[in-house]
């Protein structure tokens, strides 16, 4: 995507039914399922077997490309049940109004004191140390290197449109802590069969809807020195799956998972800042 078209992307990622995709409320059983059964152990993992930072006396957390902010929010009610403690959490979106509706959420759906430990903020992937310490009124220095975790889905693929693959990861890179992990999540170029695709094709010159390989994906993590610990395709199942459907991609799963893994829904990829030695 071209700079020249920032303005048209700004206006469908500020729209009412984008609200409606990025909020729990109405986006659909299908987002639920996963949060609970796919990327909550994703989340798990990362925290409980691959991070090696200290944790101190909690964890920080990052979501870039937050949206209205269903991750963060699902994470932190994850990370409490799991008795790991989060010292704070931020969200960054470059929509201001999915930012208001993620503030709205969390005022909805955490306690008080959850609530306090959740920032959500405007910046832009291409550019997260520099947004962010624009809205937090700090030095760079005060966020490189203070994240435990930090995760994105169904984002990463803008910077590559945006040619800004490996600035997103260098930063990515400065903001994690020496044995943090960054844990990506995003649409497979090989899955044949998603609607915004076919939509796509008739109303979107090819740099706007292009999408990664699983290899692409990794590349820019590994081009800016991070360990990749794993990058796979994996689920069956639509952010925005019916009753129905769900119940229909749930059976399918064990047989497309055997048959053809590599044309699954998303592509992941977790890698990890090494510690100096």
């Amino acid at each position: 995507m071209k700079a020249a078209d920032s303005k048209p992307f700004l206006i469908e990622y500020s729209s009412d039914d984008a609200i409606r995709r990025y909020t729990k409320s109405t986006a659909g059983v299908g987002i639920d399922y996963l949060l609970q059964n796919a990327y909550g152990p994703i989340y798990l993992k990362a925290a409980t077997q691959y991070m090696s930072a200290p944790k101190g006396d909690g964890i920080n957390l990052l979501e870039f490309g937050c949206g209205a902010g269903m991750n963060l929010i699902y994470s932190l009610s994850l990370f409490e049940g799991e008795k790991i403690p989060v010292r704070a959490a931020y969200g960054t979106d470059f929509s201001e109004r999915l930012i208001e509706a993620a503030n709205d959420e969390a005022g909805l759906r955490l306690t008080p004191d959850g609530r306090r430990n959740v920032r959500f903020l405007k910046a832009r992937n291409e550019c997260l140390v520099a947004d962010m310490t624009q809205a937090l009124v700090v030095n760079p220095g005060e966020l490189q290197g203070s994240f435990h975790l930090i995760f994105g889905v169904n984002t990463f693929r803008y910077c590559h449109r945006l040619g800004k693959a490996v600035e997103c990861a260098q930063d990515i890179s400065a903001l994690l802590s020496p044995g943090g992990v960054c844990v990506m999540i995003d649409m497979n170029n090989k899955f044949p069969l998603f609607r915004t695709a076919h939509r796509d094709r008739l109303t979107k010159p090819i740099e706007e809807r292009y999408l990664p390989t699983l290899a692409e994906y990794a590349r820019p993590f590994a081009q800016v020195g991070l360990e990749i610990l794993e990058h796979r395709n994996f689920c069956w199942i639509p952010h925005s799956a019916s009753p129905i459907m769900l119940g229909l991609c749930r059976l399918l799963t064990p047989f497309m998972d055997a048959l053809a893994p590599t044309y699954a829904m998303r592509s992941l990829v977790i890698a990890r800042k090494p510690i100096a030695r």
